[in-house]
């Protein structure tokens, strides 16, 4: 590299590594948010759009925070296996997790308390409720598939082998894409629409899953180390279970919002402008997302957590300027009336909220940051209150907002913004105290 370019710009062949890393990372996050937005782009195409957007949002938030305490298994394979001992005690662990929460997600889908919790807990209509507990249903056997594809994810990320996550993600895009096409104009689409996003999502997911054990099976794990010390369950449990507690209040964070809007007025209209703005929303800012990988895959690096810090920095102003030129500009309505395709109506739901998608990076990159500084510190448990801080803030900004006329969208993207701040500040203070402690007040943080 050219001399002037490390001391104008700052660049050392470290920060470039961290580029060589995230950039199949934050390819396959991005590829996947575009993905995205053609199922949004299907489902607003096919007979009773609008209802099919609802169901479905409304289907895949409770499926999200019942998989969400295996969200972070890419974390424990990136962190926590250091040989095949390890691996073999990590894989039956994930296993039974993932069939617990499966079977869970089945349990929503059927007659008796799930049928009370998706139609009378969210006040909808008979009909709204047999589409989504069908969704449910059919989407159940995911958390563990997406389970175990996270794990093998992270122990890709572990020898540095993301370029395979970007494939996996980017197979998975291809066929997401290829079946909205293939079967949007199907006559058992055309009689039951929720079947596209379900088809759709449970094929991408599948290739995505093949590919991602495929890599593990050919790279990570003849990496290993066959001998070494055993890990065990209860260990496992220590490291994750502040994790699973986090992701399992982040994700019953939509399932709240979704809860709190469907009981107010234009409801299904309502829903179905959170469906579109919580998918086109994550696509500037769900790659920095990334960031908590980096402690852990360049622990080994000296001073890497200062390299970190600024590189962080220069990702949370790129995503800024993302949203900005997304969302701030006409390119918004480009997006949302010709690429998505949703009416003028439903659009306007969407732009106020839009708008405040544009901060959410900034929140995102200080959580990522100390993210990763705690779990390549093996100090999970320093984090574990962020989540109930993240509902509690959401609950509080919703109530707040009910003495309000803000559109019901608007209020719940609001009040997700006022999560994800309070979530932060509470990683950053957890992490920074621990570290503190441990080191008598000097610490790399």
């Amino acid at each position: 590299m050219p001399s002037w370019l490390s001391l104008s710009f700052g660049f050392t062949p470290l920060y470039l590594s961290f580029i060589r890393f995230l950039a199949p990372l934050v390819l396959a996050v991005l590829v996947m948010e575009l993905s995205g937005q053609f199922l949004t782009g299907g489902m607003a195409r096919v007979p009773r759009a609008t209802e099919t957007l609802a169901a479905f949002g409304l289907a895949f938030g409770l499926s999200t925070i019942l998989s969400g305490p295996l969200y972070q298994a890419r974390q424990l394979g990136l962190a926590m296996i250091d040989n095949r001992l390890q691996l073999v005690t990590g894989t039956r662990f994930i296993l039974l997790v993932g069939v617990i929460l499966s079977a869970l997600t089945a349990m929503i889908g059927l007659e008796g308390l799930g049928r009370w919790l998706v139609e009378d807990v969210h006040g909808i209509t008979p009909h709204l409720a047999d589409q989504a507990q069908n969704a449910l249903l059919l989407l159940s056997p995911l958390a563990l598939v997406n389970g175990l594809a996270r794990y093998y994810s992270g122990l890709l990320a572990r020898f540095r082998r993301t370029d395979l996550v970007s494939v996996s993600s980017i197979g998975g895009i291809i066929v997401r894409i290829g079946s909205v096409f293939a079967f949007l104009n199907e006559p058992f689409v055309q009689e039951t629409p929720i079947l596209l996003p379900v088809i759709v999502t449970i094929l991408g997911t599948m290739v995505e899953f093949l590919i991602l054990w495929w890599g593990y099976r050919r790279y990570a794990r003849p990496s290993l180390p066959v001998d070494g010390d055993p890990v065990t369950v209860h260990g496992l449990l220590r490291f994750i279970w502040p994790l699973a507690l986090i992701m399992t209040f982040q994700g019953a964070s939509r399932p709240l919002i979704n809860f709190v809007v469907s009981r107010g007025n234009d409801a299904t209209e309502a829903l179905a402008a959170l469906t579109v703005v919580y998918a086109l929303g994550h696509i500037h800012y769900g790659w920095v997302n990334e960031l908590r990988s980096l402690a852990s895959a360049f622990r080994e690096e000296e001073h890497s957590l200062y390299h970190i810090r600024r590189f962080a920095v220069a990702t949370c102003l790129i995503s800024f300027t993302m949203a900005v030129t997304l969302f701030w500009t006409p390119l918004r309505d480009v997006i949302l009336l010709d690429l998505i395709g949703v009416e003028q109506g439903l659009a306007d739901l969407c732009v106020a909220p839009l708008m405040i998608f544009t901060f959410f990076p900034f929140a995102v990159t200080l959580r990522g940051y100390y993210h990763g500084v705690g779990i390549v510190s093996r100090v999970t448990d320093a984090m574990a209150l962020s989540g109930p801080s993240r509902l509690t803030a959401i609950t509080t900004a919703l109530i707040l907002f009910s003495f309000t006329d803000v559109p019901g969208a608007t209020q719940g993207i609001g009040s997700l913004f006022c999560g994800f701040a309070a979530e932060s500040l509470v990683v950053t203070w957890g992490v920074r105290r621990r570290l503190k402690a441990q080191t008598n007040g000097e610490s790399d943080v």
